[in-house]
């Protein structure tokens, strides 16, 4: 169960840096509401996550998997460029994720 909480609260995350754009420095009301509803919705189903994952781990993979989905969010709808370093950079949230994973400090 621990897991669904943290990819929901992957789910959520990726949602609010997602409308980051549109809240044009939160001075726009209802992408900013819906931004910080996200948020709140991310941190709270990240705080249940933990309870059955060690909080390393579970923020490891919080922020690794949602780095990662919004360079691709932003290649695939903003327009933003992939370049090497991104996908180097990716490359190494990714293994350090799956290194956490395998050396059994879950």
């Amino acid at each position: 169960m621990a897991y669904l909480y943290l990819f929901g609260a992957i789910a959520a995350e990726i949602f609010s840096t997602s409308t980051l754009k549109n809240t044009e420095g939160f001075t726009r009301l209802w992408p900013s509401l819906a931004c910080a509803a996200g948020y709140i919705i991310s941190f709270v189903a990240l705080s249940q996550a933990v309870k059955g994952v060690q909080v390393g781990v579970a923020y490891a993979i919080w922020s690794g998997l949602g780095t990662a989905a919004i360079v691709a969010i932003g290649a695939a709808f903003l327009h933003e460029p992939i370049t090497v370093t991104k996908i180097t950079g990716i490359s190494l949230i990714i293994a350090g994720v799956i290194t956490l994973n395998v050396t059994g400090s879950h």
